[in-house]
């Protein structure tokens, strides 16, 4: 639609204009959904783990990541699931440099406009959106922060007065160092995450009040605004990577024997995975940790 010369035509076929809806509005919101609720089970993973301590061998395990994650996805995709049938797109004759050619029409689907009208659907669908989407997990993971930040300052106490204790407590101290530093990461990338994020949520909710109470917005300074809204959350996914990559030394080892080092002999992988299994051994087992999830 907008190579060779096409961006200029003002016509296109019914499934590139389906095509373009579902990858431009639907899917990028499903996906931004699920980021957002992931954010906010790892750090309650993390708190759960640093908090909640005798808890954590029974709830931070692997299968319950795995049926987390799925049943993020799952809940993200049916938030999402009437956008993929609430349009209906037709062809519609149109002349063109003296030609009639065919191009797309969107009108909103017949069960939008007939059973609960256009603004039931869309008030009920942003409402949603700005409490479950952007409110609840922006403050939740607002709280999480405090209360993680507060258990790092109490963590810093503890192992400066294990050193001016005794000497032989080193290894209690390395062990409490390392959870600090998977925590202090953590708290990082949920900050950055709000950053961008709770801009967004301002910008929905002043787009509600304004097309359901009273229009006071200027949509042309909105549209600019909500540009750099969505290329500051396309920005902060590459660096939460330099986040952890740069925070996380389990999490570089991870990566480089996964990407890095796929052609070395098996004596120098497991030598590796011993190198790595090091740094998760304040947490007991690999396997039941989110030590391993993060």
């Amino acid at each position: 639609m907008y190579t060779f010369g096409n961006h200029f035509k003002p016509f296109h076929s019914v499934p590139a204009c389906y095509a373009y809806v579902y990858m431009n509005e639907v899917l990028p919101n499903l996906f931004h959904t699920s980021s957002i609720w992931l954010t906010l089970a790892l750090a309650i993973q993390r708190y759960v783990y640093v908090c909640r301590v005798v808890l954590a061998r029974v709830l931070c395990t692997i299968p319950r990541v795995v049926k987390a994650i799925v049943m993020i996805y799952g809940l993200a995709a049916l938030h999402q699931s009437t956008r993929f049938f609430d349009i209906s797109i037709s062809e519609s004759p149109m002349c063109w440099k003296g030609a009639v050619h065919l191009t797309c029409k969107k009108n909103l689907a017949y069960w939008v406009t007939d059973i609960l009208t256009p603004d039931i659907y869309y008030n009920v669908y942003f409402w949603f959106r700005v409490f479950f989407i952007h409110l609840v997990p922006c403050i939740s993971l607002l709280w999480l922060n405090i209360l993680l930040f507060r258990t790092l300052k109490e963590a810093r106490d503890t192992r400066a007065k294990l050193f001016s204790e005794n000497n032989s407590k080193t290894v209690e101290c390395k062990k409490l160092r390392d959870s600090q530093c998977t925590t202090l990461m953590l708290i990082v990338v949920v900050t950055v995450f709000l950053l961008v994020e709770i801009p967004l949520a301002v910008l929905t909710i002043l787009h509600i009040v304004s097309s359901s109470v009273v229009e006071f917005l200027d949509y042309d300074i909105v549209n600019v605004l909500i540009l750099f809204s969505n290329f500051s959350i396309s920005a902060s996914y590459p660096i939460n990577f330099a986040i952890y990559c740069g925070m996380s030394r389990q999490f570089r080892e991870t990566f480089k024997e996964l990407f890095v080092e796929s052609k070395q002999t098996n004596d120098t992988r497991v030598a590796t995975r011993n190198r790595s299994s090091r740094y998760s051994r304040v947490n007991g087992r690999r396997s039941c940790t989110n030590e391993t999830a993060l």
